[in-house]
């Protein structure tokens, strides 16, 4: 991809909030976001744990109508838990995993599915504001062994309800460190702030790094938000454990963010897109 074609920083609302957004903005900020941090989670507990009851079964058909052009959406997942190809729960659906998951053809493909929200050079991107602390992006990806290079490039990927939830290793290579950063639990929707990766800085994160079969470092930071019961990362995912592109790592309990900080551009994408797991970067 030629760097002409996404601007410094760029996000895909070129950092314009409606009105309507502005009093989410405020809602998240200004109420929820200065509520203690274990206040949040266990507000967040309670009300993802009433996803877990089996009467939420019933919520899953309607949902899919409303959220899924094709009427078969859903015949192509299956439950994690039970391994059958109905739902328990509507956590059990959120949760769902592909019968046979897609055909990766590419050596560099998405780690998730959602909305690309942000990307650009890690040096091109701004400053943002938590709490009167300006902060640089690569705060998000916490306490890494060496500086994320300015030539790297960073990526948002929001993942909205209906997305599929789980986040999957992009590329081949061994894991090299993960870490979990406690924090807070804000709102994570992209077009409530003029900065979309402010919830990434501030919230619940599990940090993941990988180098790949050049010895070149690709950082994961899988971001949690409200209703979010918590972060699971898969088995057997350990600094040592060698990963091939779709390899599942993580999976949430509702509500989630991605980002990304990867010496490979994105080739065929652009601002705004949902991007799919296993598709070619």
């Amino acid at each position: 991809m030629q760097q002409d074609i996404f601007m410094k920083g760029d996000v895909y609302h070129k950092g314009e909030l409606k009105k309507k957004n502005k009093l989410y903005q405020f809602m998240t900020l200004n109420l929820w976001g200065v509520l203690p941090s274990p206040l949040q989670r266990g507000i967040s507990s309670v009300y993802a744990n009433v996803y877990n009851k089996k009467w939420t079964k019933h919520i899953i058909k309607p949902y899919c109508k409303a959220h899924y052009s094709d009427p078969n959406y859903i015949e192509q997942f299956k439950s994690a838990r039970t391994g059958k190809d109905t739902f328990e729960s509507f956590q059990d659906f959120f949760t769902r995993v592909y019968k046979d998951g897609p055909k990766i053809t590419s050596k560099y493909v998405w780690a998730c599915e959602g909305l690309l929200c942000q990307y650009g050079l890690v040096a091109d991107l701004p400053l943002i504001s938590i709490k009167g602390d300006r902060r640089n992006i690569k705060a998000i990806f916490g306490k890494t062994e060496e500086d994320i290079p300015g030539t790297h490039y960073f990526s948002n990927i929001f993942l909205h309800n209906n997305n599929y939830h789980r986040i999957h290793s992009p590329v081949n290579g061994t894991i090299t460190r993960v870490e979990r950063i406690a924090g807070d639990l804000i709102l994570l929707r992209p077009w409530v702030y003029k900065q979309p990766s402010t919830p990434a800085l501030r919230n619940e994160r599990v940090n993941v790094d990988i180098v790949d079969e050049q010895g070149r470092k690709w950082y994961l930071s899988i971001v949690g938000g409200p209703a979010v019961g918590t972060i699971v990362m898969g088995r057997d995912m350990k600094v040592g454990t060698s990963l091939i592109p779709g390899k599942e790592l993580a999976t949430f309990l509702l509500g989630s963010t991605c980002c990304i900080a990867c010496p490979e551009p994105m080739t065929i994408d652009k601002m705004g897109d949902t991007v799919y797991m296993g598709q070619t970067m």
